[in-house]
């Protein structure tokens, strides 16, 4: 399940094609209807992505919107039923059964449906019995008859053979997710597998087979253990109970009830399936390289057999106002920080313009309200506000985290009287112009990936069933129309004294609880097997696509700015533009660099102080940053080009000009070290951390850093004059935009001053890697239900002439669904929620391969994940057409890869980095297609098999015992210090 933020509407600012620029010049939104190859579609007029939408005769809505960048399409298949239409009593239902949607029909995912069907039918019934008995000796002997036939059952089951498809039709990103109102199939895949695909999804939802159901139930548990662990989804789900205490919103959460979890019934599965997995309650949306005319008879025909059913939708009843605040406290490990929350009108009124425009204005990231008045001055660690919308109802959420020794109803307080100063309309009213123009800018960006297409479709039908588009295409057109007295008018009246407060406090969660394990004996996975529908599907004809290679020497254009090499593509879509400035220099060569990168942030010049600076940035729709890694720093400008001089000059100016300011400078040493405590309290940075020491030792990249002393004593002056001299260093540029060659060489030798003679950068430290000799464990306590394991390994040195083999390894051993990790330890065994292997290609020609295993699992089940994934690392189980699909996909993603824009500039200079002067895809294309199971076989064996490992745990040490972790191997019980270096 993945939690989604609805997408704004998708609306050109400036023209993608000369005819959208003269259609867009009309300035109105309109439906039309017209006819075209025997089919009739609606369109709205000045509509970016050109999407037609049609309604065949079953009432299946389809959305398309072609799109010729490149040989694939984005495809989601949207069910409008989610946690808000559970059943009361089977709370997670939609989630569960998003699940199922990928264990098969009887057509495909058994090797004999005839003796499968009846075991299945028992295991309904057993479940029916499980549902109904309360006493707790009875239900165990009932379980363990439901393991008992469903290990039976396993014997004709083919697990995940619908991921098997669809890797072997090339498709990529095969997920779903379960929202409040929705539930979402996701894939991409070339667009010569069209057929094969639709298909393949005509058959899928047919007659949906419920097999492998309690180990995919007990996948579901852990994936409600791992929420239970996140304190992010513990605020979610408080924010959404305390506010809609009526609706469903607040009432059914998306993973259900560890009650009804537990008690789950296939037949109420079933019944949900066939009440709102209809037609008329359906939509296939697609956005990609295709020919819509041909399209639509295609889906028509394949899905022309679903039949149309009433679909009752959700009325709830209308939540009664919120008069004074809630103010509840949620507990668990991690940083503190605080929410105010808002319960906002539907989705597609006015008030839902007015707030979606308001968040902007308080909040936009350069040049809202919050942006600087608290975050550009430091008056908090970080605060930021935002809109989460649904169809009846929305959030709006003003969320700040406390600086060092600030309370949390401190917080409180300091936001709340931001919104006064909105109520005061003490903001420029130009705000609203830029607001728009810079969203306008952002869709720009968007048009060009056809997943952010399709996904602003899907919202649009979850929320109305897509007849609401011609206002998602006006929206910001509407909001420009705006004035800032409306907003003043409406702030005043919205923003009153009914809201929610959530404090997320550091502390015990008492309240925490977790789904038990339930004795699960592994069940057969038949992956070396096939259906007859599979071999039908592989048998299909289709069109080939031939792979496009880029020619260093004709397809990179160089040259000269000063001293500096120039790296140009031309930007012939759009009037957007990129610039890079790149610095072979990071954190390696200097610890305080980082610092000072964030420093320029807070910074005024002569000219301008440093929410001045912010203001003319948003102004002129152009942004500008600069990001330190450990061997790298790079300054990017991008925006408007109309406005590329101006914010090139503007920045030009600020990095020369600069000055230090010392009450900025103290503030932001203050956030560091709040940053640094809180970085001790975040899970992930502690695995981040472990697996740095795994991979170089005691002294490694995570922890080479200043220590808090050397923080405090850094002066503004030192900070600043890095930010000076930074140009005086070797760099290259990197242009991507409308101008040509000789035009932006021109522009930047005028605004980019640079020395006669680069400086040389500061010897960087250099970090070896370990050579792992015996298995070791290093262990962080934390308190949480689940436990982390992660493997880690340093392999042999950077080979080009290996990487054909390890892509191929990692697609058939630990990579997507099908994989033989996956297989084994999620669906075989039950083992995990998450967890793949890979062996790492390096980015640098100097450093190793590596090797990554994980799994994410509940600390009961710990010594059994590893003993399984260990058994995995030593002996790679065959299986022949596991082999092929997984080397067929990896052709097919090679031939459909279109490298566009700067994107051949940043093969070039990873090329480089690897000591290569071609593109190595054409390698590997050739290559791959020559390798034989033996090839991985040979790999796994030398860079795998009865190998050490560092194992990277982080987990309670309550639920953990330190005498299981002693049979991996020597246990090192890490600090936080000894992790952090600080």
């Amino acid at each position: 399940m993945t939690l989604i933020k609805r997408l704004g509407p998708l609306v050109l600012f400036l023209s993608i094609s000369s005819h959208i620029q003269s259609t867009f010049a009309q300035g109105k939104y309109e439906w039309k209807q017209v006819s075209a190859g025997g089919y009739n579609y609606k369109y709205v007029t000045n509509d970016p992505m050109q999407t037609r939408f049609y309604k065949l005769k079953n009432g299946l809505t389809v959305m398309l919107s072609p799109n010729k960048k490149e040989p694939r399409i984005a495809v989601k298949i949207a069910v409008r039923a989610g946690s808000n239409t559970d059943p009361k009593d089977h709370t997670g239902l939609a989630h569960y059964l998003e699940h199922l949607l990928f264990k098969g029909t009887d057509k495909f995912g058994s090797l004999d449906w005839n003796k499968e069907k009846p075991l299945l039918d028992k295991i309904e019934g057993l479940y029916e019995q499980y549902n109904a008995t309360k006493d707790e000796d009875k239900r165990k002997e009932i379980y363990k008859e439901i393991d008992n036939v469903s290990g039976e059952a396993s014997k004709y089951a083919i697990a995940n053979e619908y991921d098997k498809l669809m890797t072997s039709i090339g498709a990529q990103g095969t997920n779903a997710h379960t929202w409040v109102e929705e539930t979402v199939y996701e894939e991409d895949i070339p667009s010569n597998s069209i057929d094969k695909f639709l298909k393949i999804q005509a058959e899928r939802f047919r007659n949906p087979i419920f097999r492998i159901f309690h180990t995919e139930l007990e996948a579901v548990y852990e994936e409600k253990n791992r929420s239970l662990d996140n304190d992010g989804n513990k605020m979610n789900e408080a924010m959404h109970y305390y506010l809609f205490p009526t609706h469903n919103y607040g009432q059914q959460t998306t993973l259900g009830t560890i009650d009804h979890l537990k008690n789950p019934s296939l037949k109420a599965i079933r019944e949900y399936y066939n009440q709102y997995y209809v037609p008329n309650n359906m939509s296939i949306i697609m956005s990609g390289d295709f020919n819509p005319d041909e399209l639509v008879k295609k889906i028509d025909a394949q899905f022309a057999y679903m039949q149309p059913k009433p679909v009752a939708e959700y009325k709830p009843a209308a939540e009664q106002p919120i008069t004074e605040a809630i103010v509840k406290d949620i507990y668990g490990p991690s940083a503190e920080n605080m929410r105010i929350c808002f319960r906002t009108p539907a989705e597609g009124t006015r008030d839902a313009l007015m707030l979606q425009l308001i968040s902007s204005i308080l909040s936009n990231g350069t040049a809202g309200v919050f942006d600087l008045n608290l975050n550009k001055q430091q008056k908090l660690q970080s605060a930021g506000a935002g809109m989460q919308q649904y169809k009846d109802y929305g959030i709006f959420i003003l969320f700040g985290t406390p600086k060092e020794g600030q309370s949390l109803e401190e917080v409180k307080k300091i936001l709340i009287s931001q919104l006064d100063v909105l109520k005061k309309g003490d903001f420029d009213e130009a705000l609203i112009k830029a607001i728009v123009a810079n969203a306008k800018l952002s869709e720009i960006q968007n048009l060009e990936q056809n997943g952010a297409r399709a996904n602003a479709l899907m919202s649009a039908f979850i929320s109305n069933k897509g007849e609401g588009w011609k206002q998602n295409v006006s929206s910001l057109d509407e909001q420009a129309k705006i004035t800032k007295q409306e907003i003043v008018n409406y702030a005043n009246k919205f923003f009153g004294e009914g809201y929610v407060v959530l404090y997320k406090r550091k502390g015990e969660d008492k309240n925490i609880l977790k789904v038990e394990k339930p004795a699960i004996t592994p069940v057969e996975t038949n992956a070396g097997k096939q259906s007859d529908f599979v071999r039908m599907i592989n048998n299909m004809p289709e069109s080939p696509i031939k792979p496009q290679w880029l020619d260093f020497k004709k397809d990179i254009q160089k040259g000269k700015v000063g001293n500096a090499d120039l790296f140009y593509a031309q930007n012939k879509e759009n009037e957007s533009f990129r610039l890079f400035y790149s610095f072979d220099m990071g954190s390696w060569n200097s610890k305080s660099l980082p610092l000072s990168a964030a420093y320029l942030s807070f910074l005024g010049t002569d000219k301008y102080t440093a929410e001045a600076i912010s203001k003319e940035f948003y102004n002129i729709a152009c942004s500008f940053s600069m990001n330190t890694s450990n061997e790298q720093t790079t300054i990017s400008i991008s925006g408007l080009h109309e406005n590329f001089e101006k914010a090139v000059a503007l920045f030009e100016h600020i990095i020369a000009n600069c000055k230090a300011d010392e009450d900025a400078l103290i503030s932001l040493k203050g956030r560091v070290m709040n940053d640094r405590a809180n970085n001790k309290l975040s899970k992930e940075m502690i695995m981040y951390g472990l697996t740095s020491y795994a991979t170089y030792g005691a002294k490694n990249p995570f922890n080479y850093t200043l220590s808090n002393e050397e923080v405090s004593k850094l002066k503004a002056e030192d900070l600043v004059g890095v930010l000076h001299n930074l140009m005086n260093y070797k760099h290259y540029l990197i242009y991507f935009g409308p101008k040509s060659k000789t035009e932006i060489t021109a522009s930047l030798l005028e605004l980019h001053k640079m020395p006669a003679e680069f400086r040389t950068y500061d010897a960087g430290l250099k970090f070896e890697r370990m050579k792992q000799m015996e298995n070791k464990v290093l262990f962080a306590d934390y308190d949480m239900v689940q436990s982390e394991i992660k493997w880690e390994r340093n392999a042999s040195k950077y080979d080009p002439a290996i990487e054909p083999t390890v892509d191929l390894f990692n697609g058939y051993f630990g990579g997507g669904m099908g994989s033989v990790v996956f297989q084994t330890i999620r669906e075989s065994k039950a083992l995990a929620y998450s967890t793949f292997a890979a062996m790492a290609t390096p980015n640098k020609k100097e450093d190793p391969f590596s090797i990554t295993a994980y799994v994410g699992c509940q600390s009961d089940k710990m010594n059994e994940a590893v003993s399984s994934m260990n058994e995995l690392l030593n002996v790679l189980p065959l299986s022949e057409k596991a082999f092929d699909a997984a080397k067929k996909s990896l052709l097919q993603d090679i031939e459909t890869q279109r490298i566009t824009q700067d994107g051949p500039i940043g093969v070039y200079l990873a090329a480089q980095k690897k000591g290569l002067n071609y593109d190595i895809r054409k390698y590997k294309y050739e290559t791959l297609q020559k390798l034989t199971f033996d090839n991985l076989r040979k790999l796994h064996q030398q860079e795998l098999a009865n190998k050490p490992y560092a194992y990277c745990v982080v987990a309670s040490d309550k639920r953990v015992k330190v005498e299981d972790l002693n049979k991996i191997g020597k246990v090192n019980k890490l600090s936080l210090e000894d992790i952090f270096g600080y």
